[in-house]
């Protein structure tokens, strides 16, 4: 038998077959998950330490499948994936998501999170539903929260929370700045459109050479600039510690019309414009000015 944090311990009545008690594991006391178990029962709310017998198995709510007292974990969870269940769920993606952005593997993630790797995989891979203490374990691994994990806040705009009791604002030297730039994400392109009034435009960006590059429609007022000093700017927030960066560089828009530049950096951007639409020209800005800025701790290093 093997389990994972939050976790149904159903103990069926051995003449009917029904469930005559059940309760959520909110404990492990070994990392391959194998009992004994810290178990809160539903009918009392009490926490003991449980030896689960033959008449006792493992509930799994996050795909709703059941392991009998005698079968070995992994081997199961294998066998009773759900059928045409082929891809993960929201909150398995923002899970491998988080984990992939702090550089974590599944292994270290799973042993922050006292699940066994095998879980945490399913969880990335299936479509599920963790319970409360699964996502609780993996909020607290990764330093965020569980609303976080949840999508809550989508519609928000970020930054949400209180600021630091001691912050520092920190300039970024260029060579930081151009880490921070990475080779692609979501970055705002800030321009003067045609009637003389300010606009900025997120776009989906790559760097190429120290240049920055994205596409747009050809009637965007982002294509409108060429030939223009714009500004480019990217920025992450951490909700949960009140931290972030921004990096921001001024350059010439310019209409990349190479036809072989063209293929070539379609051929190797990391995704398409999330905006969908004909957005099939590329336009780069090749930095005059780049700075950057981050809010931290005044203790930090």
């Amino acid at each position: 038998m093997r389990a994972h944090l939050g976790d149904q311990l159903v103990i069926e009545n051995a003449a009917t077959g029904a469930a005559r008690r059940d309760g959520e594991i909110i404990g492990l006391r070994h990392d391959d998950g194998t009992p004994p178990y810290e178990v809160r029962w539903s009918d009392t709310g009490e926490v003991t330490l449980m030896f689960p017998g033959p008449d006792a198995h493992i509930r799994h709510p996050a795909h709703e499948q059941q392991e009998p007292a005698g079968q070995a974990g992994p081997a199961a969870t294998a066998a009773t994936r759900p059928a045409g269940a082929t891809g993960p769920g929201d909150i398995g993606r923002r899970i491998a998501v988080e984990r992939r952005r702090r550089g974590l593997s599944r292994v270290e993630t799973a042993r922050r999170a006292r699940m066994a790797p095998d879980y945490l995989a399913y969880l990335e891979e299936r479509p599920g539903d963790p319970t409360l203490a699964t996502l609780i374990r993996l909020a607290d691994a990764f330093g965020t929260t569980v609303a976080a994990l949840r999508g809550g806040g989508m519609e928000l705009a970020p930054g949400q929370g209180h600021a630091l009791l001691h912050p520092e604002l920190r300039d970024l030297g260029k060579e930081e700045c151009r880490t921070r730039l990475s080779t692609h994400g979501v970055g705002r392109v800030a321009v003067s459109a045609p009637d003389g009034h300010p606009e900025v435009v997120p776009v989906n960006y790559e760097i190429v050479q120290d240049t920055i590059v994205f596409r747009t429609a050809s009637q965007s007022v982002v294509a409108k600039a060429a030939g223009t000093t714009v500004a480019f700017e990217v920025d992450h927030v951490d909700e949960a510690l009140s931290r972030g960066w921004s990096v921001l560089a001024v350059g010439t828009a310019t209409v990349v019309t190479d036809p072989e530049v063209v293929h070539d950096l379609g051929r190797n951007a990391h995704t398409t414009p999330w905006a969908g639409g004909e957005r099939d020209m590329w336009m780069s800005i090749r930095p005059t000015r780049l700075t950057g800025r981050r809010i931290a701790l005044a203790a930090d290093e």
